[in-house]
Order: structure tokens, then sequence, then C-alpha cells
């Protein structure tokens, strides 16, 4: 990024649930470390090009030690001889109110970076700010914005969102992959104009590719409905707009944001027990029934054990003509508050049926001890109890007030018509009725219905993929599944068609949960929240997807009934498999196989 083109700012995202967890661990260790230290190994290298090219760096590598951080990279930049002022921001730690637990960090907003940047600061620390924050902060700075310029606010924080988690913007990750050339994805930038619009890019010559597409998909990730709620603005999702500006480059403009929530979310990491796993190889015939003998095996041992979990994936392939393609895997998961229970008794007894159990038996893995697990939750907490503070090159401690909240006028009908009442922001984000009351009206999507007088349309059955983008993610416990479509039709179709009913049906695995639909209709997109669906968490290691990334991919992979008319030729239904190379199969008596 720094050798590619020119850069104002460059930012650093460093902190996510788990690391939390991970340098909450550190910090039990030595109480001097809690930061990425990473970034310091990177800082080296980079530190002397950024000053010479007047570069400022901002990054939340901090995580539970911003000062020490700060400290660390002062002392850095004596070694390598390069003039340097550096800041800090400070305040989100509020572990101390949280009994047991590891971590609790508030989501502080952008305003204490701003406030280091107009200090003068080269480098600017942070520990949890929002991810956007490291693009909005900066973007306040370099406009002079005001607390209440909230739809440029809100342009920044969408920015950043695309932004916040690198190459995911420039094709990597991406559903239509194979479109592109995405062996090595250049990190995104955004050209932020004071409007707060913005054209996200790359530098030239860099791989990958900057689509509607690219960006539509991270706008998406992790997203929680229409309304994105941030510590210094909400942005309105349902606004955005994306426009060609050239090759690898999309305008996002009209972006209205509104008053931010009164209080800011605070994720807690605490140490949930132990936990340990077996991975059995099941090979050729019999695969249910060589699983069920390990089950009963091994029913006695796990009789005293909290949590019990086996998952039976059939990688096997019938007439199989390599060992591993021929192997089903049977996966055993337990967790318990005593590490003795998890422990490496355990799996040893698993590992001691070897010549006591199925035929060619065998494990993935030696047995091993137990491993501590974590568990994250989110809570709240009034912004203007938490003090964030920017910590000035020159040690000014600097507090940073909390937003105003907005005056509550006489009357309801003050509010315009379709405007947010105060308290609302507060509630859980409004969501389309068609998607909440659990399916569309009978009738829609797919052929017209009987009756209607209208030409029915031909359908086929094929993956939603050959249709529908998608990308998914995790926030806590909860996943989103973001869908989108490239065009018009495509998107009413998606719309009408896929309700939450089909979505449930489409992934049985998120029946019985909630599941609420959000309609971005300039983005052609809905967002599908699942809660619940990961248990504690990515740390707690609940799925087999334990932060849901490939759950949107799993529904993309779903057979449903599309409108032929809607599928581009070269999107048409996967062809079948062809046989591998070499002698032909001889094909097996009808009535065989798993």
């Amino acid at each position: 990024m720094l050798t590619g083109g020119p850069l104002d700012v460059l930012t650093g995202d460093y902190l996510a649930e788990l690391t939390m967890l991970i340098l909450g661990r550190d910090r039990l260790k030595n109480p001097d470390l809690g930061y990425a230290k990473t970034f310091l190994r990177q800082l080296e290298e980079g530190l002397g090009l950024a000053h010479e090219r007047g570069v400022r760096l901002v990054t939340n590598a901090g995580g539970l030690n911003p000062a020490g951080l700060a400290d660390a990279v002062r002392a850095l930049a004596a070694k390598v001889g390069v003039p340097v002022s550096v800041a800090h921001v400070e305040g989100d730690d509020l572990t101390a109110r949280e009994n047991g637990a590891l971590t609790a960090n508030a989501y502080l907003g952008g305003a204490g970076i701003t406030a280091c940047l107009r200090a003068g600061a080269d480098v600017v620390v942070t520990g949890r700010v929002t991810d956007a924050a490291l693009v909005s902060g900066p973007a306040a700075w370099w406009f002079d914005w005001a607390p209440e310029d909230h739809d440029r606010l809100a342009g920044a924080v969408v920015a950043g969102h695309v932004l916040e988690c690198g190459t995911q913007a420039t094709g990597g990750n991406y559903s239509f992959f194979t479109a592109h050339d995405v062996r090595r994805p250049g990190f995104p930038l955004a050209e932020i104009s004071s409007d707060g619009s913005a054209v996200i890019t790359k530098h030239p010559g860099t791989g990958g590719v900057v689509s509607a597409g690219t960006v539509t998909a991270q706008l998406l990730y992790e997203t929680q409905g229409v309304r994105y709620l941030g510590p210094d603005v909400t942005a309105r999702l349902d606004t955005v707009r994306l426009g060609d500006d050239g090759a690898d480059r999309v305008r996002i403009s009209g972006v209205r944001g509104e008053q931010p929530p009164p209080t800011l979310k605070v994720g807690v990491t605490r140490i949930g027990g132990w936990r340990n796993e077996v991975v059995f190889v099941l090979t050729g015939l019999d695969i249910e029934a060589k699983a069920d003998l390990v089950r009963s095996q091994l029913a006695e041992t796990l009789e005293d054990v909290a949590d019990v979990a086996w998952t039976l994936a059939r990688t096997d392939h019938a007439d199989a003509d390599t060992e591993e393609t021929a192997s089903a895997l049977l996966r055993l998961v337990v967790r318990d508050p005593s590490p003795d229970r998890v422990g490496r008794a355990l799996t040893s007894a698993a590992v001691e049926l070897a010549l006591a159990s199925y035929p060619g038996f065998h494990v993935t893995t030696p047995p091993g001890p137990a491993q501590p697990y974590g568990v994250f939750a989110s809570t709240f907490a009034p912004a203007t109890e938490v003090p964030h503070t920017a910590v000035l090159p020159d040690g000014t401690h600097l507090p940073i007030p909390a937003p105003p909240l907005p005056a509550l006028p006489r009357k309801p009908a003050a509010f315009p018509a379709g405007s947010l009442e105060p308290g609302a922001l507060s509630a859980p984000p409004a969501f389309e009725a068609r998607g909440s009351g659990g399916g569309a009206p009978e009738g829609v999507g797919g052929a017209a219905p009987a009756g209607s007088g209208a030409e029915p349309r031909e359908t086929v059955r094929a993956p939603l993929g050959a249709l529908a983008g998608a990308r998914s993610g995790d926030k806590g416990g909860d996943a989103n599944v973001g869908v989108w479509t490239e065009s018009a039709p495509a998107w009413h179709w998606l719309r009408d068609t896929l309700t939450v009913d089909r979505f449930q049906a489409l992934l049985p695995e998120t029946r019985g949960l909630a599941v609420q639909r959000h309609e971005l209709p300039n983005l052609r997109a809905l967002n599908f929240t699942v809660t619940g669906i990961l248990g504690d968490g990515v740390a707690s290691g609940h799925r087999f997807d334990p932060q849901a990334k490939a759950l949107g991919e799993w529904l993309r992979a779903r057979h449903l009934d599309i409108l032929v008319d809607l599928l581009p030729p070269a999107q048409g239904p996967a062809p079948a498999p062809q046989p591998a190379q070499g002698p032909a199969p001889v094909p097996a008596p009808e009535g065989t196989g798993p």
C-alpha cells in the first residue's frame, strides 16, 4: 500500500471477537502484552517509508493495551531513527465492570482518532473501536466534520465497512471468483470526498477486481439490518447507491445518516470451559454401522461429560478410486467445565479402540489434552459512562464527549414522515414485513400461478448460486447471510422467492431459530440474520463452520426452481461432474453404494 501509489492515511484492522480472547489470554501471562505484536513487525519495515511519504498510520492493533503499544511504537521509532509523533485512544476497557470476564471492551467511535490527528499525530493506536471508525475518524479530521454531520459521517462509515476486511472488497472470498483473476488481490482504498461520498478502488497494477459485486458483497458482510448502528452515527444501508466510476472504481453515494444510539456495544469474552475432539475416519462400506459402533463403544465413557456432539460428514463416494474419497469423517466434540473429564484420558480411550472397533479404524490426530475455549457475548453501556479518551502526542488526556442526544419534541407529529423517533434506535432494527411474516404470498416466484391469466414461465431446477451471490459471517452467536443479484429482474424474483420459510427450508440447520429478513433494494440484496446458530461464538467451536463464513456458499449450492429466462447462459446449471482421467469405472450393480 505504501509503495503502490499515493495515500494520505493507511489503516490497519487487527481486532476480531476471537482476537480479543487471544489477547486476553496473552495479558494473563504478561500484563505488558495484550496488543497485536504482528503490527510492530510490519511497522519496522514500513515506518520510515510512511514518514517519508507523509502517510498517517491509524490502527486498532492496541487491542487491550493501546498505551503499551504506543510506547512500543515510540521505542521502535527511536531504534530505526524515524522521528514520528505517536498518540493513542483509550477508555474502551470495561473489564472491571463485568464479573468474571476475561475481556470487556466498548466499541468506541472515530472521534478520539480525529482528535489525535488534529493534534499532529503521525501514528494513532487504538483499542477496541468499530472497524469503520478507522476510516471515519481520519475523514472527519481531514474535512473538519462536526459530530452533527450525520450524512457525511455515514458515508465514511460505509466506506470504512467496505475497507475493513481488506481484500474481501477486491475479489477475495467472492462468490463469482471464477470471473476474475483473484490469485493475488490488491488491497482496497477509498477516495473520500467532503460530502461523504467515496470511490472504492485499488492501486494500479495490483491484482483482483473492484466491481459493484465485490463492493456489494462486503457491504452485506456481518451487518444486521437496514440501520447500521455506530457510536458516531447510524448509517442507513438502504440509502447506499453504487455507481460505475471506471475500471476498478465503484462510487458510493447517497448515504444518509441518523443520530447514533445512546448506548455503546460492549463485547465480553469469558473462559467457557474445556473442550476436546477426535475425528474418526470411516472408509468403504457400512459407514453408518461403523459410526454407530464407535458411538456405542464410547457411550459409557461419555456419560459424565457436560456436552457431547457427534457429527458424521459423508465425504465418501461409492466405488471411489482413492482411499481418501472413499472415506467419511465422524467428529466427536466434547465440552465440560472440568479439563479432567475431557482431557487426555478421554481421547486416549477413543484411540484405544483401534484394535477392537470397526474395520479400518484410524483417527486424524493422536490423543491430545483438553483446551480452554471462550464464549463471546455482547451487552450495552450508556455512551456517557464510557471514558473515551484521546491521549495526544504531548501526553495530554483529552476526554471525548458522547454525541448529544436529540431533543424530545413536544408532539409526536413533529417528526417528519419516515423519520426515527427517540428511543427507536435502541430497539431491534426494523425489518421488512414480507420477510418477518414467514413467506411470500402463495404463487409468488417461479411460474405464474394457475388462474392468474399470465403466461407460465419456464423454470429449471438449479442452484441458487447460478443467479445470486452471497456472503456470510458472524456476530457473536448470530450469523448473517447477505444475498444479491446483478440484474433488476433477478432481484424481483429473489425478493419474492427467498422468503424466511424458503431460506429455512434450504438451510435446515436454521429451523427452530429466529430468522429475520431485511430488504436493501438499492443493492438488489436481501440480508438474513440467524440468531443463535453459532452458540457462544467462534471461540467455543460450536459448529463445523464456527464463524459462518461458508453459510452463504451452502445456501448458493442449494437447488430450487429458477426462471430459465433469468439465468445467463454462462451461469446456468452446472454440468454433471466428469469422471477422473484413467480407465472407465465399472458400473456398480443397482442398489449398491452408501
